[in-house]
């Protein structure tokens, strides 16, 4: 029986709520990055190990993920998320204690094994709440929010975290061993509230859900455990393919700027910003991209989903160009204007990577959040573009994996077979 639409709005928001959280916690590494560039003297290749350990566990664990949640059903999966990611983020406090790199790396692996699991339950989840050819629509909502967490992160990160009497790494090697551990250990414990806070609002969050009942969940469980379809059958669609390529290379491009945007508005030829005032335009970065959000919305309700992304990796590549060749101010407000374009391009690509999947869709939903691990790799790749070549110049990478998302709008996602009961 189908349920009120008033129920499937509460669901909605429940589902956005945790759409906001795992938004803020993904663009706080934006911040983290350079405080730990200070804190641990690293270059950009070793700083970027951050993306690397939490995108990584996309990779690692959304086959797990998407098991669980053909087990336990959306909502349930959601809020095991909120708790594994509760936990990584307790984990914050030992490894500054230490303090310890590596184990910081391992804790954002427990923190983002969580986020794989919300991930993997619900984007097909909003999808599901109403009519298909809605799904870009709805999905494009609920990150929307993603987009509002996103935003707030890094300007909550830079008042919590960045001191104002913050050295760089040229100044914290001209200190005496003694005084530079003791900075180092002072600057790491910086960590330890913000990440406590968090770990408690996500356990708060866990209970909710499970003390609830969602609409759209009943048909969920041991039952799409037994639908799950073998992974020969999902790779024969070369509509998913295209997608999960398309996710890949996205969320590469797109960490790749947050993550080197404030060392990037630092450079002389660009803003000369510090680290906590670039931290605000990271925060105008991931803005613009929940603007965008809000607009893709309402223009998905009537306009060809696959024509609207194609337009705005146009729109992204020409902008990162231009940053690029113009310096100034331009750049600064070009790379900015990024986030905009950015916004519309998770959510239609994963929504056109689900359709037509059918009883496929969790499966398929764990594909595409295993090709998230592109955060990983990208951000990687730019950092040692950036140590060999300049920061600057680094920027010509996202600039041609956007011209991918140009080619997937306009011509890949066209043609989209269909998964049927049978073959799945």
């Amino acid at each position: 029986m189908t349920e009120p639409r008033s129920t499937h709005g509460t669901a909605l928001a429940v589902a956005t709520t945790v759409f906001f959280m795992w938004g803020l916690l993904t663009s706080l590494n934006d911040v983290l990055i350079p405080h730990f560039q200070t804190v641990f003297a690293l270059n950009y290749t070793i700083s970027l190990l951050v993306q690397s350990a939490f995108f990584g566990a996309y990779f690692v664990m959304s086959v797990p993920a998407g098991r669980l949640v053909g087990r336990v059903g959306y909502q349930r999966g959601m809020a095991i998320g909120l708790v594994v990611s509760g936990l990584g983020a307790l984990l914050f406090w030992p490894a500054a204690a230490a303090p310890s790199y590596p184990l910081f790396l391992c804790a954002l692996f427990v923190l983002a094994s969580g986020i794989t699991t919300l991930q993997v339950a619900a984007n097909p989840y909003v999808g599901l709440l109403g009519p298909e050819r809605l799904a870009s629509s709805r999905l494009n909502l609920a990150q929307a929010m993603n987009s509002l967490g996103a935003t707030l992160g890094p300007k909550l990160g830079g008042v919590l975290i960045f001191s104002a009497a913050a050295l760089g790494a040229a100044e914290l090697a001209q200190l005496p061993p003694a005084e530079a551990l003791a900075y180092q250990h002072e600057q790491a414990r910086a960590l330890q509230m913000p990440y406590l806070v968090l770990a408690l609002v996500l356990f708060g969050l866990a209970v909710f859900l499970f003390r609830i009942r969602l609409a759209g969940t009943s048909d969920t469980g041991a039952a799409a455990a037994q639908r799950r379809p073998r992974l020969g059958v999902l790779l024969q669609h070369r509509g998913l393919l295209l997608a999960v390529l398309g996710i890949f290379i996205y969320v590469g491009t797109e960490v790749a700027i947050g993550s080197l945007l404030i060392n990037y508005l630092a450079l002389p030829e660009v803003a000369g910003l510090s680290h906590a005032d670039g931290a605000t335009y990271v925060t105008y970065y991931w803005g613009t991209a929940m603007v965008g959000r809000f607009v893709g919305f309402a223009l998905l309700r009537t306009l060809d989903a696959g024509r609207v992304l194609g337009a705005a990796g146009l729109a992204a590549a020409a902008l990162v160009l231009l940053s690029v060749v113009a310096g100034g101010e331009i750049a600064l407000w070009a790379i900015v204007a990024v986030g905009l374009f950015n916004s519309v391009m998770f959510p239609t690509i994963f929504s056109l990577g689900i359709r037509g999947m059918g009883a496929a869709t969790s499966s398929a939903s764990s594909l595409l959040v295993m090709a998230i691990v592109g955060g990983a790799l990208f951000p990687l790749a730019q950092g040692a573009i950036a140590d060999t070549v300049g920061l600057r110049w680094s920027f010509l990478l996202p600039a041609c994996g956007y011209l991918y998302i140009v080619f997937y709008g306009f011509i890949g996602s066209r043609g989209h077979a269909r998964v049927d009961d049978a073959q799945a």
